[in-house]
């Protein structure tokens, strides 16, 4: 279900100050967030690391409209916010990122939508431009069948599986909670985790 369009939108995201344009005039790396729904992984991540620059990316305005309300209540120099689709920012974000997150994702279930998923090799193709060197990804989810199409879809395009957990509250890996994380472990469900690299050639 989308969320209703939150009455402050417009004023949220016409007079938000941390859109991302150029760089943060610093050479720190960079780290983006596809889909960072309401903001709170993105922001906590900003908040807990000041020397590494966060980029969050949300497709729907009224959601990141949510997030912009966050991240005005801490003000981080380290973290730029897109609105829109990842596959019409390439020109932006082109060579400039060290490591994707992908918290979450839309699962897509229906097999005729396979190239939808963030973790499809259509959108690996994408990812490529993006990075600016060896290629790492760190995903989450609660859903087997993303998942394991997930783990397919990295061996196929050659990636290296870095580390991986069918139940990741349960094991000692250092992690920031999303909002739905944090329903679904309420709600007893594990949480899937990789971490995947492929280097650069």
């Amino acid at each position: 279900m989308r969320m209703r369009n939150p009455k402050d939108k417009d004023e949220l995201l016409n007079g938000c100050d941390y859109y991302y344009e150029d760089n943060f005039n610093n050479d720190n790396k960079i780290c983006l967030e596809i889909g960072m729904g309401k903001g709170q992984f993105i922001l906590n991540m900003a908040l807990e690391n000041p020397e590494t620059n966060y980029i969050g990316v949300e497709k729907f305005s009224s959601v990141a409209s949510v997030a912009i309300k966050k991240i005005n209540q801490y003000k981080p120099n380290n973290l730029k916010i897109l609105v829109g689709d990842i596959a019409n920012l390439v020109d932006t974000l082109e060579g400039k990122i060290d490591t994707i997150y992908l918290n979450f994702s839309d699962p897509w279930p229906k097999d005729r939508h396979a190239k939808r998923r963030l973790t499809s090799i259509n959108y690996l193709q994408v990812y490529d431009k993006l990075f600016k060197g060896d290629k790492h990804i760190i995903q989450k989810t609660d859903n087997d069948d993303l998942f394991q199409f997930s783990l397919e879809q990295y061996k196929e395009y050659g990636y290296e599986i870095k580390r991986i957990s069918y139940d990741l509250h349960s094991e000692d890996i250092k992690n920031v909670c999303t909002e739905y994380e944090e329903r679904f472990s309420n709600m007893s469900v594990k949480i899937k985790y990789v971490e995947v690299i492929k280097k650069d050639s």
